[in-house]
């Protein structure tokens, strides 16, 4: 397992707890080969979900902002938000719940995932 990060949508720095289009701010995580996860920082971000309707400019750079991150952790995305993420080679998930607890599953999943590659 490699080093990579993961953007994670919460509104308090502690649980895992915003849909990615209403999120203000996304902590950045690094995970490193030992499965161990350091919070680096946190990135502001103007939301893209406005009353229901999308900005698709405003979706667009704000996955900009997170394109050195592997992975999104969210409460929620909608399917064209995560279609256009996994096109920048972000991959999401909604894993609500603490942070760390978030990330750790997450951990497990990709784990699981390349024992079938």
């Amino acid at each position: 397992m490699d080093n990579y990060r993961v953007a994670v949508a919460s509104s308090d720095g502690i649980v895992v707890n915003d849909h990615f289009g209403k999120a203000k701010g996304f902590y950045i995580y690094q995970v490193s080969e030992d499965e161990r996860n350091i919070f680096l920082e946190k990135r502001e971000m103007t939301p893209v979900c406005d009353q229901g309707d999308h900005d698709e400019r405003r979706l667009r750079e704000n996955l900009e902002k997170l394109e050195d991150c592997r992975y999104l952790l969210v409460s929620r995305i909608g399917n064209g938000a995560a279609a256009m993420a996994e096109s920048m080679g972000i991959e999401s998930y909604e894993i609500p719940g603490m942070i760390q607890e978030s990330i750790e599953k997450l951990i497990k999943y990709i784990k699981i995932q390349r024992l079938f590659e």
